[in-house]
């Protein structure tokens, strides 16, 4: 859970300023609003351990600032932790020896930091809220509850479960996509050298023939293309570039974020995809958190940024607004519009028998299943598509090469035989 600093005014006008914990910034804002405050700024606080200097010394301080950490890294983290504290062993010892055991260097610097502030005497939920980028809401509101209710071990086997399943989609979508990714660079490999290497040698040959002011117009279309990428080629590069730093700038935006995510989710074809991927998270985070006895508010404000999408999230927090006014789940979640029928419904029956979080795991489970079909059609539906599209650029780019010489030569052969029949007439 991130920190942010906030200055806003009350319904007097007054100004006020101050820190609070939130998930994201949007639901602070929210957060503030409900109190009848205005707010007029929002800013991340750095978080103090994250400003901490490096131990003088300490191994991996160095590679761990700038490493990552990998999921598989937590779940196996989460999973040896759960071990540890259900064997009776101390939380502190339980670190130091996590510490040592871990291969990850980054890791291995972040536990040492949340042991230190946990020897201090703050909590094991507060001290890895201070690294929001490695250790997610979900994971520090679970490691919260199971400090609440006593089951730190059954919260953090919750997580490792969790990351595991996570992970394992995450691999599926990326090995999904590593051919279609594959098979696009090297169509814009071939299409760059055609253009760049082979069609100047052609143009040579018409101008040495004669025709280089009268080719056909898909052959003067492929020069100009070729001669822009030959000579004017750093003002591509610096053109994509500049697309690519605009996009990711306006990308980190409010509305840019909004944008994206809209897109996202109505983009033909990866819409659907990423529709089914974000009802999984929604409910599989939602299971796991009320399974671990989260209330259902601070569930629900923990899975709205969970879900990695903003039109989503702005979904299940207005379905928690309603909640906390007396309705029940199904009602806001059915007039969002961003969750099916089934979802719905299932979801209320759950609500009415008492067994939510079952209810929403059997949706996950339906939801990743769909993800792993949708993925598998999706694959098999793209490889064509991309090899007859690789196709068809290509061999325009052969036709348009060829075509000048089929004419020249069709002319000369013309040439020839009208002169052929002016001798025999004479």
């Amino acid at each position: 859970m991130a920190t942010y600093n906030y200055v806003a005014k009350d319904a007097l006008g007054k100004v006020i300023t101050g820190t609070s914990e939130a998930e994201n910034e949007q639901i602070l804002v929210r957060r503030l609003r409900e109190k009848g405050y205005w707010v007029q700024k929002v800013n991340a606080a750095r978080a103090a351990a994250a400003a901490k200097p490096a131990k003088k010394g300490s191994q991996g301080s160095v590679m761990g600032s700038f490493g990552r950490v990998s999921g598989r890294d937590l779940a196996i983290f989460c999973r040896q932790f759960a071990t540890m504290i259900d064997a009776g062993v101390s939380l502190v010892r339980c670190l130091a020896v996590l510490e040592e055991q871990t291969g990850s260097a980054r890791l291995r610097q972040i536990i040492r930091e949340i042991q230190t502030s946990v020897e201090s005497g703050e909590t094991l939920s507060r001290a890895v809220s201070r690294w929001p980028r490695i250790f997610s809401n979900l994971f520090v509101g679970l490691v919260r509850a199971g400090e609440v209710g006593g089951v730190l071990d059954e919260a953090l086997n919750r997580l490792a479960v969790f990351m595991e399943e996570n992970e394992r989609l995450r691999r599926k979508v990326k090995s999904a996509m590593t051919y279609p990714v594959m098979v696009l660079l090297f169509a814009t490999v071939v299409v760059i050298g055609l253009v760049t290497f082979v069609l100047p040698q052609f143009i040579k040959v018409f101008n040495d023939l004669g025709i280089g002011d009268k080719l056909p117009t898909m052959t003067r279309m492929m020069v100009q293309i070729s001669n822009f990428l030959t000579t004017k080629w750093y003002m591509a590069i610096l053109g994509v570039v500049i697309l690519f730093i605009v996009t990711n700038t306006y990308k980190r935006t409010r509305i840019g974020r909004r944008h994206w995510d809209w897109l996202k989710l109505k983009v033909p074809i990866f819409g659907k995809l990423n529709h089914k991927i974000c009802i999984a998270r929604f409910s599989r985070t939602l299971s796991t958190l009320l399974t671990s006895g989260v209330p259902i508010l601070q569930a629900l404000e923990t899975v709205a940024g969970a879900v990695d999408n903003e039109i989503m999230s702005d979904a299940i927090l207005a379905a928690r607004a309603a909640i906390r006014e007396g309705e029940q789940i199904g009602d806001p979640l059915q007039r969002s519009g961003m969750f099916p029928p089934m979802v719905v419904q299932m979801v209320a029956i759950g609500e009415e028998t008492g067994s939510l979080d079952q209810m929403l795991s059997k949706i996950a489970d339906f939801y990743e299943s769909e993800v792993d079909a949708t993925l598998g059609s999706l694959t098999a539906a793209l490889e064509p598509v991309m090899i007859v599209v690789l196709g068809v650029v290509v061999g325009f780019i052969v036709i348009s090469m060829f075509l000048p010489l089929v004419q020249a030569i069709s002319s000369l052969q013309s040439g020839a035989m009208e002169k052929g029949k002016s001798n025999g007439g004479g």
